[in-house]
């Protein structure tokens, strides 16, 4: 399984998360916000391991759930109804405590439906491949769902239906088991990321490549003889970032385990705050791995730490109808590196409002011009107020300068322009210990 990074930020979570439901469709509640919607969480496709010798094959785990929009009702007595008619000869199933099997369907019940994005009361279903099933077949798992609610004039919600296809192969199928520990670490600290494999397919692995990519603020040492660290380009969107590539010749057998010759540990730098590491496994030899959804482990490591950021105007002078070049600087003075690496988004923006009785005739490209009150001001000059978008992420110490060049129509003495950061739509950025320094001024002719 072949993993790359997006050109803006760092792979998100390779552990993939697969929803069965409309894809793209809004929130009822976000444009009518007394409506609530019903929807059916089940995995998207799922590829199952056919058994050795005519027997059934491995079990895997399936989740299935239930959730709704709007926070303002209450949703009670979920119903899911599965139909696993479609395994017919294919794969069979054996219902968990909280399904009520009937021939090839089962009610499965929950009892309070959480919000979108809450996983709990998960229905979990073990499927495995028939006894005698052959690689290549196919069938089909069928939901629907229901569920009471306090809504006025409801009564009860109907999801939209949902399916998971099951198809059979044959090959290893390494799954990756672990957590990256949540709560802060102060700088300096050290946090441990233990993680196991198992191969839940039907075939061995015969090796074991591990791979991990890693923010510049986590240090995560050799991790290993088999190991050889890269750092990345910090070009082209990529926030800095170092990749891991391990190769292990151990043989993992069906039902087998392997794990790191230690755990992975991972240590916080002086300027490190919002951090990352991404990992996933693949059978060696270049052989494709059944079921890759499984094969990753990520998560973020928060460090407690501080930045000042900074913004510094100047003064400048010119007679009237001379141009003159103003370099509005942003400065992030440390001690901590910021990176938006989840969202991508600017870590913040400068707002630079116009000294009275000069025009802008050149912005830089990251500057966009707006009206006195924030509104959208039509083309590149001649706006009396500009947003410059900060990076997505900025280094400790890091200067970004926004040259602007001023024509003065008319000199008015000690006219004053100012600068003020705004903040980011991703994550927070540190602790600021020295706010007064978020504002400046750009002075146009001084007076004396």
């Amino acid at each position: 399984m072949k993993q790359s990074l997006p050109a803006r930020v760092l792979a998100r979570g390779l552990c993939v998360a697969v929803v069965a439901s409309v894809a793209g469709a809004a929130p009822a509640f976000a444009e009518e916000p007394q409506s609530d919607q019903l929807w059916i969480s089940a995995p998207y496709e799922a590829k199952l391991s056919v058994g050795t010798g005519g027997a059934a094959g491995p079990e895997r785990e399936f989740e299935v759930g239930l959730s709704h929009d709007n926070g303002n009702f209450t949703v009670t007595d979920g119903r899911i109804t599965v139909d696993v008619s479609g395994l017919a000869g294919v794969a069979e199933v054996t219902w968990p405590g909280n399904c009520a099997p009937s021939g090839p369907t089962a009610v499965c019940t929950v009892p309070e439906v959480p919000l979108s994005g809450d996983g709990r009361d998960r229905v979990r279903l073990v499927v495995r491949a028939a006894a005698g099933a052959e690689a290549g077949a196919t069938g089909r798992i069928a939901y629907t769902g229901r569920a009471a609610t306090n809504q006025p004039g409801v009564g009860e919600l109907v999801a939209y239906e949902a399916e998971t296809p099951v198809t059979l192969g044959s090959g290893p199928d390494l799954a990756v088991r672990g957590t990256v520990p949540s709560g802060e670490i102060q700088p300096g600290g050290t946090v441990s990321v233990p993680f196991g494999v198992v191969n839940r397919g039907g075939e061995a692995a015969r090796g074991v490549r591990v791979t991990l990519y890693v923010t510049r603020g986590l240090d995560v040492g050799a991790v290993d003889p088999h190991c050889t660290t890269t750092p990345l380009e910090q070009t082209g969107g990529y926030v800095p970032m170092s990749r891991v590539d391990c190769a292990f010749d151990d043989v993992v057998e069906p039902g087998g385990t392997f794990t790191l010759p230690r755990t992975l540990t991972a240590t916080a730098a002086p300027y490190a705050f919002h951090e990352r590491l991404d990992l996933t496994v693949e059978p060696g030899g270049d052989v494709p791995d059944l079921e890759p959804s499984d094969n990753g482990l990520s998560g973020a490591v928060r460090v407690a730490n501080t930045s000042d950021f900074a913004v510094r105007g100047g003064e400048l002078t010119a007679a009237a109808g001379e141009s003159v070049r103003a370099d509005l600087t942003f400065r992030n003075k440390g001690p901590a590196w910021v990176a938006n690496l989840r969202s991508g988004e600017a870590v913040g923006s400068v707002d630079f409002v116009v000294p009275q009785g000069a025009t802008v005739t050149k912005a830089p490209e990251n500057c966009f011009g707006r009206t006195l009150d924030g509104d959208w001001y039509e083309g590149p000059s001649g706006a009396p107020h500009y947003q410059c978008e900060l990076p997505m992420w900025v280094g400790e110490k890091q200067t970004v300068t926004f040259p602007f060049t001023l024509r003065v129509d008319t000199v008015v003495p000690g006219a004053t322009g100012t600068l003020t950061l705004r903040g980011g739509w991703g994550e927070a950025r540190p602790v600021d210990p020295k706010p007064k320094n978020d504002t400046a001024e750009l002075v146009l002719n001084a007076a004396g």
